[in-house]
Parts: structure tokens; sequence; C-alpha cells
């Protein structure tokens, strides 16, 4: 069999910008009821509905959800916790109003109607001895104050029109403009609440509060009530986290013990409370060292959940890669045991008749709703639905760590995805590009589970390193908190030394090393060229090119988040204007793709065309494309693909290869022309 040599760039691959829809969408948010297992999908032909489904005991699969609602809720932007189900009875969040629906028989409203979806909801808990839904309401009425979130409780029989809810936990209003709500509002009422749950006898309500400037990664609190017969609270008992550390996701183990993850010596692990005994302490239930959970962006993130048989099984991160490990929380000397399971992602973990069910991400499949079957130790995993789908193994790059000296001299983490292809391979004489990726958050972190969107480089001979830069998730509070006033600093120059990396190395082209982030992956792309020297191109998407102009527009649930990443706003003012890409256009040379959607709330369309103007009047090279119906991160299939197509149109004009496949020409503004004499 003969293997064609080809320039680095021009390879064919079987891996399309369509195929990238296919690997998108909402999490799966799986969950069981009794022998149903239920999960999200979104559609890809033509649209970007979410849809519920069930897969019933006989293994029928069904669509639950009518099919002019998609399931989604929009609470702090992410949204989160879009349905719930119990005995049959389920409950879902449209997005295109946020109303609250209950599904099972005729659809139905459980929430009132309001005018561009003012009212959202989120995170429901069923509760049907006392008929009421326990939600997540973020109310956006009052346009002179933030949007006020709180803990809620609506029947799930109205009589008459539904309303709004009773409050169960009342919610801190402040009003604006900023900075004057900061001092605004009931100290003692939480800016945020999210993800109750009840104790098996129904007596006890737990969930996690916290307020501005923290965010939940670092000063969350679990509390606990009793609730009486209509579901109305009694007083609230602090159980974990606040000012001095973070406490998130309960879990009920009986009616009187509740686990949930909070820190010990910098890593956070399970930890278990007698709420009946006023002055019992947490016991940790996991030796330090490593990580447990996820950073809660979203509303129902869960990563704790209990088995059948009693015992905890959470999501812990070993080298950038989680297992699911059990826990149990009566033994005297409680010792957690890794489930032997082919994973290497896992959230919206949820309890399920003889195990748990699982939105994991496997090797060889993807992301994939799943059930775990768990009997003693041992354990077995059954595919219920792909999210996605994952390149011929032939063409797949599989995920090597690496790490470098980054920012500081501290050591920095990545994952490298080499050119992999069956029939092509590179001249001797040349090395391949790079595209560096830097994740979102920034308090987030990048997964190995195989993707198209890497494939979608990597088989077209174009090499790619996934940063877990300072501030990144899964190394325990040490390596989150290198970011704490830094970002723009320090996880910058960790993508830049791992760049540097692989070229002084002899992986890559050191000519020919681009850089591609969203959000605040956008924000470092955008640092990168700003203030250092190492790329010839950037592709930021939905990026911040001003952070104070970030810290002024932003929503709610982000809107102090960069009083811990850089400064309080407007004191920080002069950091701030330091650490902006767009007060300094002059030290970019490389040229850079802007790709921005029109409905961003999180990173208003305001960011990038900015940036585009700043570039403009230095006559630097730049394109910008605009999405419109485009939010957050992109998910109409044709933006998907439109965006991958330019991205690599950008890429092959600057580094000087012709695409295998005919790819419509991106127009770079004040892009030199090659000399054609």
């Amino acid at each position: 069999m003969t293997t064609d040599v080809l320039p680095h760039g021009s390879w064919p691959s079987p891996v399309s910008a369509r195929d990238l829809v296919a690997g998108g969408g909402v999490a799966a948010e799986p969950r069981a009821d009794g022998d149903d297992v239920y999960w999200l999908a979104t559609t890809t032909d033509g649209g970007s509905r979410v849809v519920l489904h069930r897969r019933d005991a006989a293994g029928t699969v069904g669509e639950v959800s009518p099919d002019w609602m998609s399931v989604r809720s929009r609470v702090h932007e992410y949204g989160g916790g879009a349905y719930a189900v119990a005995r049959g009875v389920v409950v879902a969040v449209d997005f295109t109003t946020q109303r609250l629906w209950r599904l099972d028989g005729t659809p139905r409203p459980l929430s009132g109607e309001t005018t561009g979806a003012a009212v959202r909801w989120g995170a429901p808990l069923v509760d049907l001895d006392r008929g009421i839904v326990l939600v997540v309401r973020e109310d956006h009425r009052d346009r002179d104050a933030e949007p006020l979130n709180e803990l809620v409780r609506l029947p799930l029989e109205p009589e008459g029109e539904p309303g709004f809810g009773d409050v169960v936990v009342a919610g801190r209003r402040r009003s604006l403009p900023r900075p004057d709500a900061d001092d605004a509002g009931d100290p003692a009422r939480p800016d945020f609440v999210s993800d109750p749950v009840l104790s098996p006898d129904g007596r006890r309500l737990a969930w996690v509060q916290w307020s501005h400037p923290a965010m939940p990664w670092d000063a969350a609190s679990v509390l606990v009530a009793e609730l009486d017969g209509a579901g109305a609270p009694g007083l609230a008992r602090l159980v974990a986290g606040g000012e001095d550390g973070t406490a998130v996701e309960p879990v009920w183990v009986d009616d009187d013990r509740l686990a949930f993850l909070t820190e010990s010596e910098g890593f956070a692990v399970p930890h278990l409370v007698d709420v009946t005994d006023p002055g019992g302490d947490a016991q940790p239930l996991a030796p330090t060292g490593t990580e447990w959970g996820l950073p809660a962006w979203m509303l129902r993130t869960r990563t704790l959940a209990l088995l059948p048989d009693g015992r905890l099984v959470g999501v812990r991160h070993v080298d950038g890669t989680a297992r699911l490990s059990v826990v149990d929380p009566s033994a005297t000397d409680p010792v957690p045991v890794d489930l032997d399971l082919p994973l290497v992602s896992a959230s919206g973990l949820a309890t399920h008749a003889g195990g748990l069910v699982v939105d994991a991400g496997l090797p060889d499949v993807g992301w994939a709703a799943v059930t775990v079957a768990v009997d003693g130790d041992a354990a077995s995993l059954e595919v219920v639905a792909v999210r996605g789908t994952v390149p011929d193994a032939a063409y797949l790059a599989r995920a090597e760590a690496i790490s470098w000296t980054g920012s500081g001299g501290d050591v920095a983490h990545g994952f490298l995805h080499r050119p992999t292809h069956p029939d092509v391979r590179g001249p001797e004489d040349e090395l391949p590009p790079l595209v560096v990726v830097a994740h979102g958050g920034p308090t987030s972190a990048t997964t190995t589970v195989p993707r198209a969107a890497y494939t979608f480089f990597t088989s077209r001979g174009i090499a790619v390193l996934d940063v877990d830069y300072a501030g990144s998730t899964g190394y325990g509070r040490a390596y989150r908190e290198r970011l704490r006033g830094q970002w723009g600093v320090a996880d910058v120059e960790d993508v830049v030394a791992g760049a540097r990396h692989l070229a002084d190395t002899g992986v890559v082209d050191g000519r020919r090393l681009g850089v591609r982030g969203g959000s605040a992956g956008g924000y470092v792309v955008l640092a990168a060229l700003a203030f250092h020297d190492a790329f010839s191109a950037g592709v930021s998407l939905f990026g911040v090119s001003d952070p104070s102009l970030l810290a002024q527009e932003t929503h709610k649930f982000e809107s102090r988040y960069l009083d811990g990443l850089i400064g309080p706003w407007p004191a920080a003012r002069a950091t701030y204007e330091e650490r902006s890409p767009l007060h300094h256009v002059d030290g970019i040379d490389a040229p850079l793709l802007l790709l921005q959607g029109l409905e961003d709330k999180v990173v208003p369309p305001s960011q990038a065309r900015a940036m585009a103007r700043g570039l403009r009047e230095k006559h630097l090279p730049v394109a910008l494309v605009e999405f419109a119906g485009e939010g957050h991160g992109f998910r109409n299939p044709d933006a998907i693909v439109r965006a991958a197509e330019l991205e690599l149109s950008f890429l092959a004009q600057l580094w000087g290869y012709e695409p295998a496949e005919e790819l419509p020409v991106l127009e770079i503004e004040n892009l030199p022309q090659p000399d054609r004499d």
C-alpha cells in the first residue's frame, strides 16, 4: 500500500465542516425514572432544537418534548438543569419563552407568560408528595435592578392561569447601575441559588447559594432547611462552605446525612455531615491530592451521586482525565475505589436501577449518554445515545499528555494531537503547522474525549495542542489560583510557552503557529497576538477584546468574575487597560479572524467590532464575520459549517498551502498580497 506525500494542510480529509455539527449541542443531562432513561439531544437537520428523549424498559426510544419546544434553560445564560422527572411526571423549560411546562400527558404551562422571556427557570425538582415543583427563578422584569435569582415553588396542578411561584429562598435585589449595586440589597440574602435536593423522606431541603463577587467555585455554601407540608422552609442552617471555601453538589445519603464536595488541603473531595448534629463537622470521604467535581458553570452539573447500594460515586480527575470512583459513606475508614470503565470524562451523574446514568466521554465513541451497572467494585457500561460522531479510527489523532515550563517557571499541562492520516504523510523536510487551542472559562478545562473538531485539523496535516493553562480546573486550587489577578498574563504565557516548546523540540513548524479559542479562550488569542510574537495567525470566536467592557457589559452571573481575575472595576482601571488587547493593537502584526454571534449576551458584539475597528485603523490584517441569530457559542448548523470553512480558508491563505477541497474564500482586509513576479 503506497502513501502519498502532500504538504501539511493539503491532505484530503473525510471530516467535513458538516461533520462538526453532529458533535455540537447541549450536554445530555441524563436522568433515570425507574427503568426509564431520559436525555437531551440537539437536532442537526437544519436547526438547533434540543429534544428530550426517553428509552423505556423495553428499549423503545421516543421523543417526550413536543416538536415546537426546545428544552433549554437560560438561567445564568449558560443554562443547565432544563428538565426533571419523577414517577412519570416530566417538567421542562422551553427555550424560546423560558416558561416551565409539564409534559406528561397534554403539555401545559406551570409558570406565567412574560414578554421577551423575562422570567427564566432552571434546576426543577419535582415533589409529588406536596404537589409542587421547586425551581430556580431568574427574574429580569425589573430593568432598574440586576436579575433576581430565587428558589421558588410552583404547583404541579395550577388553578387558573399559572403564576410565578412562592419564594422558598429569597434572593438579593441589587439596584443598577454598577458599582452602586455593590452595596445594595439585603446582604443576608444570596445573589445566586441553585441545585435544590430533597431528603428521601421529603422533610428537608438542601441547596447551594453564593454572592458577589465570588463565583460558585470560590465561596459557595450548602444550606439545609426543614419544609412544612406546603413546601415553605423553616430556619436555614449553613452546612458547609462560605467565605473560607466552597461547597457544592449536595447529595442526600439518607434522611439525616448529606454528602457534598468541598475542599480539603487544596483539593475538592466528597465530605459527609449529619445534619441532625448542630455541632457536627463534615468528614472527608476521600484523601486529598486529586480533584473531584467540575466548576458549576451550569445548573445541575452533577458529578456526585448515590448508588442504589448506598455508596457514593463521583468524578475524580487524574492528569487531566476523569475517573468514576465509589466510596462507602458508612465505612469507618472510607477508601475510594476507581471503577474500571472506558471513559475519560463524565458529568450528569444520576441514580439508575442497578447503578447510574452518566453523560460520558468515551475514547472510541465520543460523548454519549450511558448507563453504568455497578456490582461491588465491578462495573459495566452500556451506550444509550451518542452525541455526535467520532471519525474513523484510522484518521483519529490520540491525545498525548504533555507538560512544559510555563508562566512563572511553573509546570503547564496540555494534550498534543499529531497529524494523522492512513494514506498521506508530509514531506520529509517539512514540519506540520500547529493550532494551539485555548479553552473557554477561563475556570474550566479541556478534555481528551475524541472530537471531530480536532480531527478536522489533524486529518489535514495540522497539529493541535489543547492547553490546560494556569487557572484550569482538575489540578487543585493552587493551579486554579495561579490565574487570580493574572488573567491575560499567566494563561497567555502558558499558551505561548507550549507552542514554543513544540517548535523548539522539532515537533511543529515554528513559522506556522496559530492560536484559536472562544470566549475566555478568545481573549487568550487576542492577548497572545498583542503582547507576544509567537503566532502567525489567530482565530477568536466571540472573544473578549477589552476586559473593561466585559466588566461593564456582561450578564449578572459573570458581572463580578473579573474582580478575582484582574481586580475590582473601576478601581483597577489601569490594570484592565494594561491587559486589554484593544488598547494594544499596535502590538499585533499577525492576521486575525474574528467570529461573532450577534445575539451574544455574555461577550456582546461590540467587543469584536471594536477590535476589528482598531485593527483597520492601523491597517493590520483582519476579518470580522458576524452570525445573525447566534449567541455565546454557535448552534445553528449552517453557522457552524460556515465558521469552520472560513477558518480553513484563513489558515490556508496565511500558511501557503492549497486545501484539498473547495472552500469559500475569506476576504482578509489589509492582507499583503504575495508577489506574483
